[in-house]
């Protein structure tokens, strides 16, 4: 089918694009009604008028350059530029110029198409600005930061990176930073790195970097994937923060509670001395008072090496209790995995320490056969409460405790309250604020204690 000869002239009315048609000398002679709207003249205004009318001051150049290109047959291609509109006030528009040749091929206008570049030029600067607040945060946090392809090779550090380890994108791309990494640790570093990229799970891990000047320094690094909608890893995001002033301040802590240890054991050992000098003629009395020393000495080294924080309960009854462990066989153990806080181990320590002392000595494990268990629980602190109905007024859980003894001689209570007593009783119920009960039947000892939430590491 022809195309008859008003289809272009609806085609170009009908564009959301400006479209203006000039003379070789820059007269309007098209104007359509994008063009109306754009620059808020009609074409009855606009079209015998030069289009220097819309050119501001400072751009009058502009024609000249176009008019110059034109002649030459060249296409002026997209360009931003600013125009002016009929209000006065300055557009920002993209425009793109070319020739228009009569049937001979000679140059006898020109074609302009032109739009509104304002939106466009406003998302730029909105990029540029995201970028700019992104390089700022980026390059002046205190970590080194990076990011990664989902496969884990890294395609942008952060200036810090750079700043420490003096070296450049091009050598560090991909898994170009094993070359920072010391050696003795880079293959159990990359080794954790690509299981967790290969998981999709986040990465977490310490190690030495070499900075610029050769030194190493210990970084704890980290890493995240980023999903997209799908859930599927697009990036994955990591920084290294450097830890090593904590850890050297780690270890001169560590230094220093080993010789407050050192020097607290000193101490017992001239306490002891003294109390044999002091006693000569009791050496009972002697022998007592240096196993409780030696109790303490104990409780003194769990919690230096836990370095006075929680303790396992666990670990403090077997510490505690070795020396029952290499005597007799018959201790059983049951309890789930709960930490005290130091002041409680301290106090519960002693007491299954004395408890034990005695027990070798007149109860279960002086003899074959007999048995002693020691179990533990998170029991509820507020168990009143929840016993009448009212669940939701427990508190928090406590800790509870029993030992109890079988198998053994014949139990009786004993006809003097000295201070192991205090030890197991009265110790743990004032330091403590426990509940204390110890009891003799005569198939073995019992003791039960049972403290609030506070003694629980963590949730007191």
């Amino acid at each position: 089918m022809p195309i008859i000869p008003d289809y272009y002239a609806r085609l170009v009315e009908s564009c959301d694009d400006a479209i203006v048609a000039k003379t070789i000398d820059g007269t309007i002679i098209g104007w359509n009604a994008a063009a109306e709207r754009l620059f808020g003249y009609s074409a009855e205004e606009m079209v015998g008028r030069s289009i220097r009318h819309l050119l501001p001051a400072d751009r009058e150049h502009e024609e000249d350059e176009i008019l110059g290109r034109i002649s030459q047959g060249e296409v002026v291609g997209q360009f931003l530029t600013k125009r002016l509109h009929k209000d006065g006030s300055l557009l920002d528009i993209s425009a793109s110029v070319s020739p228009v040749r009569d049937g001979e091929g000679r140059i006898v206008g020109l074609s302009k198409i032109a739009r509104n570049a304002g939106p466009y030029l406003e998302n730029q600067r909105r990029i540029r600005e995201a970028d700019l607040r992104f390089r700022m945060m980026a390059d002046n946090i205190s970590q080194l930061a990076w990011m990664a392809h989902p496969d884990g090779s890294i395609f942008w550090y952060n200036q810090r990176w750079y700043d420490y380890t003096g070296t450049d994108l091009e050598s560090m791309q991909g898994f170009g930073w094993q070359a920072v990494h010391h050696p003795e640790h880079v293959d159990r570093v990359t080794t954790g790195y690509r299981l967790s990229v290969a998981a999709k799970e986040r990465w977490e891990d310490t190690f030495p970097l070499r900075g610029k000047d050769g030194q190493y320094r210990w970084y704890l690094s980290r890493a995240l994937p980023v999903r997209g909608e799908d859930g599927e890893v697009r990036h994955w995001f990591g920084t290294n923060t450097d830890i090593t002033e904590q850890r050297e301040q780690a270890e001169q802590i560590r230094v220093l509670l080993m010789e407050v240890n050192h020097r607290s054991k000193n101490m017992l050992a001239i306490v002891q001395a003294l109390a044999r000098r002091t006693a000569p003629d009791d050496a009972g009395f002697v022998a007592r008072f240096e196993e409780r020393v030696r109790s303490l000495a104990v409780n003194q080294d769990i919690l230096v090496r836990r370095e006075w924080r929680d303790v396992p309960v666990l670990d403090l009854v077997q510490q505690q209790l070795r020396f029952v462990e290499t005597a007799r066989g018959g201790l059983m153990l049951d309890g789930p995995a709960v930490s005290l806080t130091p002041r409680a181990a301290e106090v519960i320590g002693m007491a299954l320490h004395e408890l034990a002392t005695n027990s070798l000595k007149h109860g279960a494990l002086s003899r074959d056969g007999g048995k002693v268990t020691i179990g533990w629980d998170k029991g509820d602190a507020d168990k009143g409460d929840a016993d009448k109905g009212n669940a939701d007024k427990a508190g928090p859980a406590g800790f509870r405790m029993f030992w109890r003894e079988e198998g053994g001689p014949p139990v009786a209570a004993p006809q003097h309250i000295g201070f192991g007593t205090s030890l197991i009783s009265d110790i743990p119920r004032r330091s403590l604020s426990a509940e204390v009960t110890l009891d003799y039947p005569r198939e073995g000892v019992r003791w039960e204690l049972s403290c609030g939430p506070e003694v629980v590491a963590g949730q007191g």
